[in-house]
C-alpha cells in the first residue's frame, strides 16, 4: 500500500471543490471531474440509485482524453463494464450512488486510489446533502412567490376567465411544464378542458373531454392528485391530446369541500420526471390557487351585488320620481288640450302643439322605462329575456354610431313572441342597426317593437321598426322583412312583421 500523504493537496483540494457550487448539478460534475482528476482516471461517472428523485434524468459523466486519433483529437473510450473501482456516495443514511472509475492511466487502481476517493466520496454526501437543501429551498421559494403573485392577481378583479389563465399561467411556469391546464365538471359528470396555457398554439387542447367512466376522474372528482409518468401510454389517459405528453401532474382545486376543477401540468413527452419535492409544492400550489379562486369569486360577486343594488336603487329613483312627473304633466297637457279644444280659445297651431308635446312625454315615458329595465340587469350576464336580447343589441350599436338608440315597447312582448319568431326578430334588428351604421349622417335612430300589431289577413302580429334619419341617397332595401318595407323620405324606415 502507498502512503497517500503525498497526495493529500491535491484530496484537498478535490474535496474544497466539490463544495464550491450549491446547484445540485453543478454539484456532481465537479464530483466526478475530481474523482477523475484525483485518480488519473481515463473515464468517471456517477451511477445514481434513483436519478429520478433529483430530477436528473440522465447519469453525470466526465470522460479524460485518451490517445488523439488520426486528425490529432482526443478519444472518449467507452464506459467499460463493469468499473474498474467503484465507491458508494452516502447522503444522510441512503445510497445516493456509486462514483464509478476506470481506465487509469499508468496501471491499474491501487488501494491509495480506492483511500482517496473514498474520503472524497465522503464528503461529496455532505456536498449533495447542501445542494439538494438549498434546490429544496429554492424550489419552495419559487412557488410560495408564485401562489402569491396568483392570490394578487385574482384579488385585483380579473374576470373568471382571465382568473384561470393566471393560474394556468403561473403554474405552467413554475413546475417547467409544457402545458399549464384547467378542467372543469361537465353537467354528464366528465370535464373538459376550459383553459390552457401552453409554448405554442393551444386550440387542439381547448374543449377536450374526459368522459365519464375514465379511470382518472374518480380520483379527480373526489379530490384527490394524480401523478402519472408518462400521459401517452398510462391506460387511465383517454384524451386524443395525451400522445403529446409525458410525466403529469393532475391537482385538484377545492376549497372547503367546493370543487373547481383540476389544474394539470403535463410535461413534454420523453421529459424529466417530477420529483417528490415537485409534487407536493405544486399540490400546496393548488391548494392555495383553490383558495384565491374562492376568495375572488366571492369579492366579485360582492361588487355585482353592489352594483346591481346601485342600479335597483337608480331605477326605483326613476320610476317613483322621473316617470310619475312626466306622466302627471302628460295628464295636465292631455287636459288642457281638450278643454281649450272646448272652450275654442286656442287655433288649430297651438291645439297641434299641445298633441306633439303629449306625444314626445309618452315617447320619453317608454324611453324611461327602458332604462329601468336595462339597469335592473345583471351587470355582466348575457340577457335571457327578449326585452334585455334587443336592449343588448342596442348598446352594440350604440359603440359604433357613437350615441344610444332610442328602445320602444308596445305590449306583453315577453309573454306573446314566441322564441323563433323572436329570434327572426332580433337576426332583422341586427342587420337594419348595420345597414344604419354605415349610412352618412345618421344622427338619430328609433326602433319600436310592437306586439299588439295585426298582420294585413287580421292576424295577431308584431312590427319591428327601426327609423335612422340618415341619407337616403344608395341605400339598399332589406330584403329580409316577411311583408316589411323601406321607405325613403327624410330618413330610412325597415319594417318587419311577422305572425305571432
Amino acid at each position: 500500500m502507498h502512503d497517500p500523504r503525498p497526495r493529500l493537496p491535491a484530496l484537498l483540494e478535490a474535496v474544497l471543490s466539490v463544495g464550491t457550487d450549491l446547484e445540485l448539478r453543478a454539484t456532481l460534475q465537479h464530483i466526478v471531474d475530481a474523482a477523475a482528476e484525483l485518480t488519473e482516471a481515463r473515464y468517471a461517472a456517477l451511477d445514481m440509485t434513483d436519478p429520478g428523485r433529483d430530477g436528473l434524468a440522465e447519469i453525470r459523466t466526465a470522460r479524460r482524453p485518451d490517445l488523439p486519433d488520426s486528425a490529432g483529437l482526443p478519444k472518449s473510450p467507452e464506459p467499460p463494464e463493469p468499473p474498474e473501482l467503484a465507491v458508494p456516495i452516502q447522503v444522510d443514511d441512503e445510497v445516493f450512488g456509486d462514483l464509478c472509475l476506470a481506465g487509469k492511466r499508468d496501471g491499474p487502481f491501487t488501494d491509495e486510489d480506492e483511500q482517496l476517493v473514498r474520503v472524497l466520496a465522503t464528503h461529496a454526501g455532505i456536498a449533495i446533502g447542501n445542494a439538494r437543501l438549498y434546490e429544496t429551498a429554492r424550489q419552495r421559494e419559487r412557488w410560495i412567490e408564485g401562489a402569491a403573485a396568483v392570490t394578487t392577481a385574482l384579488l385585483s378583479g380579473e374576470s373568471a376567465a382571465d382568473a384561470l389563465m393566471t393560474v394556468a399561467e403561473r403554474a405552467r411556469r413554475l413546475a417547467k411544464a409544457e402545458a399549464g391546464i384547467i378542467l372543469r365538471p361537465t353537467e354528464d359528470g366528465g370535464m373538459e378542458i376550459v383553459t390552457a396555457s401552453t409554448l405554442d398554439d393551444s386550440d387542439d387542447i381547448l374543449g377536450t373531454t374526459i368522459e365519464p367512466g375514465s379511470p382518472v376522474l374518480d380520483q379527480l372528482l373526489g379530490g384527490e392528485p394524480v401523478f402519472i409518468d408518462d400521459s401517452a401510454t398510462d391506460p387511465r389517459m383517454t384524451t386524443h391530446v395525451r400522445h403529446r405528453f409525458g410525466p403529469n401532474m393532475m391537482l385538484p382545486l377545492q376549497e372547503g369541500g367546493r370543487f373547481i376543477g383540476t389544474l394539470a401540468l403535463p410535461r413534454r413527452r420523453g421529459g424529466r420526471p417530477y420529483t417528490a419535492v415537485e409534487r407536493l409544492l405544486a399540490t400546496q400550489f393548488a391548494s392555495q390557487a383553490a383558495l384565491a379562486l374562492v376568495h375572488a369569486a366571492a369579492q366579485h360577486s360582492r361588487e355585482r351585488l353592489a352594483v346591481y343594488e346601485d342600479r335597483d336603487r337608480i331605477a326605483r329613483d326613476l320610476h317613483d320620481l322621473v316617470v310619475q312627473r312626466l306622466f302627471a304633466t302628460g295628464m295636465m297637457l292631455e287636459s288642457t288640450q281638450r278643454t281649450s279644444a272646448g272652450a275654442g280659445e286656442v287655433d288649430d297651431d297651438v291645439h297641434a302643439t299641445l298633441g306633439r308635446a303629449v306625444d314626445e312625454l309618452q315617447s320619453t315615458i317608454q324611453e324611461v322605462r327602458t332604462a329601468i329595465f336595462a339597469l335592473q340587469q345583471p351587470p355582466s350576464d348575457a340577457p335571457t329575456t327578449f326585452r334585455g336580447k334587443v336592449l343588448r343589441e342596442t348598446a352594440g350599436a350604440a359603440a359604433v354610431l357613437g350615441f344610444q338608440p332610442s328602445t320602444r315597447f308596445t305590449g306583453a312582448v315577453e309573454s306573446r313572441i314566441a322564441k323563433p319568431v323572436a329570434g327572426r326578430l332580433l337576426t332583422a334588428l341586427r342587420r337594419a342597426l348595420t345597414a344604419a351604421s354605415r349610412r352618412a349622417g345618421v344622427s338619430r335612430v328609433e326602433i319600436t317593437v310592437d306586439a299588439t300589431a295585426a298582420l294585413p289577413d287580421g292576424r295577431p302580429g308584431v312590427r319591428l321598426t327601426v327609423f335612422d334619419d340618415g341619407d337616403t341617397e344608395g341605400d339598399l332595401k332589406d330584403g329580409d322583412s316577411e311583408g316589411g318595407d323601406s321607405e325613403g323620405g327624410s330618413g330610412t324606415t325597415v319594417t318587419w312583421q311577422s305572425p305571432m
